[in-house]
């Protein structure tokens, strides 16, 4: 068994390869063997995602039936994309045709592509975790928005601004953030060149007139077959990935202990949410199938207890929204419309173990 003390070193440090390395000894190959099998779980989630919007089109339910089944709707959408992003990310071990079938399932209602997030989210959020404003998914650092400041209005939408919209963010900036890489960020960086980016933007539109056509169906029930499922799927993915990261300390390496950051989920939910809690977990081994995330962090709480950060759900979310989203340098968040205002991401370390 490895000694913890060969991982307490200061953040930052380039030892990724040597605790990836220890932890595939202790926990032996089997661990890391893809299961296809865990796919079948799109059977009854699919299942239930029809069912439920026939319920909702065709038993005259009472309005609190429609709201329940309608939640219940959004739930599973947002379970099949959370299953997809292991899937896209080879973790079951299925061909790629299987895979971008599957990738649909999950994606789809979201307006994501299957190639296009593995562009944007395989190659250019997992090479670039939290590096400065390389990375697709952050609000990037002070030097963007004094380059671009009418760019700084748009973080009134996010968590931590204190605008009270930002209550909102979590309920539809997947999809707004999806289609903001899809139509603008796909044109300049190098990790989209040789995508085929119209044939994306065709296909999110095709999903996104399947939701329509489906709205038009429902008439008055369209805010349950429609709005809130999408609401709901929005709020379950982005609860966890706006958590992932943006708590943590920005690096000049991608190190996941150190830039990311997993949450603890109540027991019961966390097999259902796919265990997409075990966040750095994750970003150690893309390919690990998810089953087998939690005797990675039964490792990481054992061997690097001063450096592995894992808060409960809640607290991470109430953290999020108490801070600024925008780095003034590695350790510092400030608010570029209220510069006075920062937060050293350091000191909240205590907080969020």
């Amino acid at each position: 068994m490895t000694s913890s003390s060969g991982y307490q070193r200061q953040f930052g440090a380039d030892d990724a390869r040597a605790i990836r390395d220890a932890v595939k000894r202790d926990l032996g190959p089997e661990a890391f063997r893809p299961r296809p099998w865990r796919a079948l779980w799109f059977l009854p989630m699919s299942a239930l995602v029809v069912v439920g919007l026939a319920a909702i089109l065709t038993l005259d339910l009472p309005w609190w039936g429609n709201l329940l089944t309608a939640l219940l709707v959004g739930h599973t959408l947002g379970c099949q994309a959370l299953l997809a992003h292991e899937v896209l990310h080879g973790a079951l071990g299925l061909s790629r045709r299987t895979q971008n079938l599957l990738g649909w399932v999950g994606f789809g209602p979201l307006l994501v592509p299957p190639e296009f997030w593995r562009r944007w989210h395989n190659v250019a959020h997992h090479a670039h975790t939290n590096l400065g404003d390389q990375d697709p998914d952050s609000f990037g650092t002070e030097h963007r928005y004094r380059k671009h400041p009418k760019l700084a209005n748009f973080t009134r939408l996010a968590p931590g601004s204190g605008t009270w919209y930002s209550y909102f963010f979590l309920f539809y900036s997947f999809v707004f953030h999806a289609q903001l890489v899809l139509w603008m960020q796909t044109r300049r960086r190098q990790e989209f060149r040789g995508f085929d980016r119209a044939r994306a933007i065709r296909q999110s539109l095709t999903c996104a007139a399947a939701w329509l056509l489906l709205a038009v169906v429902s008439g008055p029930l369209a805010p349950f077959t429609v709005l809130i499922p999408l609401m709901v799927a929005n709020a379950l993915g982005q609860g966890y990935i706006l958590t992932n990261h943006m708590l943590r300390p920005q690096l000049d390496n991608n190190h996941p202990v150190d830039n990311s950051m997993s949450v603890r989920q109540w027991r019961w939910l966390d097999p259902l949410h796919f265990h997409f809690s075990h966040h750095v977990e994750h970003h150690l081994f893309p390919k690990l199938g998810s089953d087998q995330a939690p005797r990675v962090r039964t490792w990481l709480q054992r061997e690097m207890p001063d450096r592995y950060v894992c808060p409960s759900h809640w607290r991470a979310l109430v953290m999020l929204y108490r801070t600024p989203r925008v780095y003034r340098d590695a350790h510092t968040l400030i608010d570029p419309l209220r510069r006075e205002r920062t937060v050293d991401v350091m000191a909240l370390q205590s907080e969020l173990r």
